[in-house]
């Protein structure tokens, strides 16, 4: 007989220990250990006997690969890679209100108006709350199966019955096994529950797309594990202040990861936006002191956006340092790297750096364009007109070559840009001369700064 075992299991990072306490020693999260009861998962015996014997395969595919289906949606397709994997599972967590279960609704709709069996399964809304939304967004006439349920036991009976080769669970974390004691949302029913959901996709050949709710601190809520046991783990971006959302893709086992589609939402729901770059940037405001234009890579699309810094006098020897939508630590390092090598000041002043439009950078890549913006705004001059920056530094002043270099300056040429501003060294991809577009080599942060505000270098 199967013995029940009583742990205390924290429901922000997982770790279970023998007794309460109202700290837990391994994320020092307050109030987060709550009592669970576990029931082993197989009987004492097993082992003594043998086991069957499973079957190996090798590398060579036995036929056809299975065809993705595409949603139709271009910016939603590009994030999965070229469409959704027959058999796979994909979780897609955001901010509440950001709109995930509208986006989901849309792409399945997509997929139903074209004859595949979607079943899209709720246990936060009731099926006239989801028509409602159908109906506000222009797809009510899509032929998807609607439930409210969080039984996963009654889910997957349902689905046996009734097959459909794409299955939205909204949410996970309110989907619960009644053979587990713990509540709907805890770590223990959401990994549980998440196993059976995905055992019986990869058992059916069926689509699973489940939504996931996130923290205070932006992590997916439950355990850790739910991200491994996935196959694809994409996050919906987005200001409450801006129109624009980004899916983007942070694992991915059958596309390109750091991938993002970008979408604006509009009051019939969200709409892609095919080039991403011309919204970002403002053409007709003109070049203006402490602006500057990278040219970035977000996963395989080229992207053009706009770093602002402002350089202001501030109090002695506490000078503020705000960031948003780049790495503070990596602000810090640029900033030492322009005083050293640059001879710039900025132990007297504030400094303020923004990602323009809500964006968030990550690459290293944006080092030159955000010390061509602290340049500029610390000699009041503007960065030539019509020029993009991309580049790395590196903390002897030098600027290293990055990748990607030839599709960063085709969007740019695009885009109407006529200069770039890079480094001098050749990247690894082998990128050439792009046509419209002349280069002007950087090599060091002296020399960008000479170039961009050459009166700069006697501030002290």
């Amino acid at each position: 007989m199967a013995r029940n075992d009583r742990r205390y299991v924290c429901q922000s990072c997982g770790a279970a220990q023998a007794r309460w306490a109202g700290k837990c020693d391994a994320c020092d999260g307050w109030n987060t250990i709550v009592e669970e009861v576990s029931r082993e998962a197989a009987p004492k015996g097993l082992g003594k006997g043998k086991g069957q014997r499973i079957e190996f395969v090798t590398l060579e595919s036995g036929g056809k690969a299975p065809a993705r289906l595409a949603t139709g949606i271009a910016e939603l397709d590009r994030v999965f890679g070229g469409g959704l994997v027959p058999g796979s599972a994909l979780l897609l967590a955001g901010d509440p209100g950001i709109g995930k279960s509208t986006l989901l609704l849309q792409g399945v709709a997509a997929l139903a108006s074209r004859g595949t069996p979607v079943a899209y399964i709720s246990g936060e809304e009731g099926p006239e709350q989801i028509r409602l939304r159908a109906s506000r967004l222009g797809l009510g006439d899509a032929p998807v199966r609607l439930a409210s349920a969080t039984n996963v036991r009654n889910i997957l009976t349902s689905l046996e019955d009734n097959p459909a080769a794409v299955v939205v669970i909204d949410s996970i974390q309110t989907m619960y096994l009644d053979t587990l004691d713990s509540a709907p949302g805890t770590v223990g029913q959401v990994r549980g529950s998440a196993q059976e959901l995905i055992r019986f996709a990869k058992r059916s050949g069926a689509v699973l797309l489940i939504v996931g709710h996130v923290t205070k601190d932006g992590q997916i809520a439950g355990p850790r594990v739910l991200e491994h046991m996935v196959d694809t783990v994409l996050y919906f971006e987005g200001e409450r202040g801006h129109q624009f959302r980004i899916v983007r893709a942070i694992k991915n086992r059958f596309g390109p990861t750091d991938e993002i589609g970008v979408f604006e939402m509009t009051d019939r729901g969200l709409t892609e936006v095919a080039n991403p770059s011309s919204l970002f940037l403002d053409a007709e405001r003109g070049p203006v002191p402490g602006a500057a234009v990278f040219a970035g890579m977000e996963g395989t699309r080229p992207m053009l956006m706009e770093i602002q810094a402002l350089v202001a006098p501030g109090p002695p020897g506490s000078p503020r340092r705000t960031v948003v939508g780049w790495d503070s630590g990596r602000l810090a390092m640029v900033l030492a790297v322009l005083e050293a090598h640059g001879g710039l000041a900025f132990s007297s002043r504030d400094v303020y750096l923004n990602v323009a439009g809500g964006l968030r950078i990550a690459e290293p890549a944006a080092d030159m364009a955000v010390a061509a913006a602290l340049t500029s705004s610390m000699a009041d001059r503007p960065v030539p007109e019509g020029t993009v920056v991309f580049g790395e530094i590196g903390l002897s002043g030098e600027i290293r070559p990055v990748a990607q270099a030839a599709s960063r300056l085709k969007e740019a040429a695009k885009l109407g840009f006529s200069a770039a501003l890079t480094p001098d060294r050749p990247s690894n991809d082998g990128a050439g001369p792009v046509k419209g577009i002349k280069i002007v080599p950087i090599a060091r942060v002296a020399d960008l700064v000479a170039r961009i505000g050459p009166e700069a270098a006697e501030v002290q």
